[in-house]
Formats: C-alpha cells, structure tokens, sequence
C-alpha cells in the first residue's frame, strides 16, 4: 500500500477577508475623525494669506473659537468672551490681521455678528477665510 504525502499550505483566505473587514472599518471611521474644525466655502480666487493673523471659527452649530497669532485654539462661550479675548490679542500687536473662519453650513447671521464685533473692536484688516477649488 503506497503511504500518503502530508500537504503542508497555508490557507490565505481567512486573512483576506479579515483584511477586507478591517478595510471596511477604516473606510467608515476615518470621516467621523474630521470633526472639530470648520468646513470652509470655497472661491476660484482665493488671496494669499497675511504671514501674521488671528483667526475667529464659527462652527456650523455657532460654537466660537479664537485662535492667536501662534495658532493656539481658545474656545470662547459667546460674543462677549471673544471680544475680551481679542482685545488681549490686540493688545500684544496693534495692526494683525483677522480671519473669520466660518462654516459653511452655519447661518450667515453668526459669521456677520462676529464680523461686527471684530470691527468694533478696532481691527483695520478683517477679513474672511475661505477655501480654494
């Protein structure tokens, strides 16, 4: 009687489909991780940014966020908060610029208060953020 060769394989397939799961799962979480910043319109002409700015975010929902001159985000709970923030931030440097960065799934009406209370505070150049094509 002639004697059986052992077969010595490895079967793939359990590691593609456990591959193809994890690629799933990636596919689905990577855009929730996208949360926290501003979703900015976009214009086919976008001018260059001044090398030094203050940036105020008004989130989709009109959460407010000042971020200085290094970049340093602040969450500020309304009008009145950003205002004294800003006034410090203008304090250190008198003519910096400011970007107004708004969502563009929030009202218009909160992007224009905040555009208000940035001029009144005395800021020459004011302007909007926005993103190119």
């Amino acid at each position: 009687m002639r004697q059986r060769r052992l077969k010595s394989e490895i079967n793939v397939v359990p590691y593609i489909d456990v591959m193809l799961v994890l690629l799933v799962i990636f596919m689905v979480a990577t855009p929730m991780m996208t949360t926290g910043s501003v979703d900015l319109p976009t214009t086919g002409t976008a001018p260059q940014k001044p090398p030094k700015y203050i940036k105020v975010e008004v989130q989709s929902d009109g959460v407010l966020s000042v971020f200085d001159a290094n970049g340093k985000p602040t969450k500020v709970r309304g009008i009145k908060e950003m205002k004294a923030q800003l006034s410090a931030l203008k304090d250190d440097e008198e003519n910096i610029a400011v970007l107004i960065a708004g969502d563009k799934e929030t009202q218009y009406k909160n992007v224009i208060e905040v555009l208000d209370e940035v001029k009144r505070l005395g800021f020459h150049k004011v302007g909007l953020e926005t993103g190119s094509k």
